[in-house]
């Protein structure tokens, strides 16, 4: 009876403690929760201005980070106002910044911009939770005379 005990104890540890932080090793985010975090992210900056908004979404333990999925502010000429995922490009001219592959990414993105309200936009970038350089599919949506995203890493 012990015996079985320490093995139904053992179960129940490994199916709701161990198993969970592997759980979220693949859980990488979808083109759906980039979309729904790009709105929430509008939402947000009409709710509470520019400045308290822009801060929030920089914040990497902020409520616009979840997993891979980060929210990027930028204006029309593409100065980054906001970044999830890296704070210190925030202020930086990224109109001439290139993918590893030479794709002008920021300029694309910002005639994307001109021409429509939202937009996926494909390019390469380092992915945060590997570290790596991965396909990215960006959604875009201007609001105003910003343009907020949010991308997914395609596999």
């Amino acid at each position: 009876m012990k015996r079985m005990l320490i093995i139904a104890g053992v179960a129940a540890f490994l199916s709701m403690g161990c198993l969970t932080g592997f759980a979220g090793a693949g859980d990488e985010g979808t083109k759906d929760e980039a979309v729904a975090m790009v709105k929430k992210a509008i939402e947000y900056i009409k709710a509470n201005g520019n400045e308290k908004a822009f801060e929030e979404i920089s914040n990497p333990k902020g409520k616009f980070i979840d997993r891979d999925l980060y929210v990027v502010v930028y204006d029309m000429t593409a100065k980054c106002l906001a970044h999830g995922q890296k704070k210190n490009m925030v202020g930086k001219d990224l109109i001439d910044f290139k993918d590893t592959d030479g794709k002008e990414y920021m300029k694309e993105r910002i005639e994307l911009m001109k021409k429509q309200p939202s937009a996926w936009q494909d390019y390469k970038f380092m992915n945060p939770v590997s570290k790596q350089i991965e396909p990215k599919s960006m959604y875009l949506e201007k609001s105003g005379d910003l343009i907020v995203g949010c991308g997914i890493y395609k596999k």
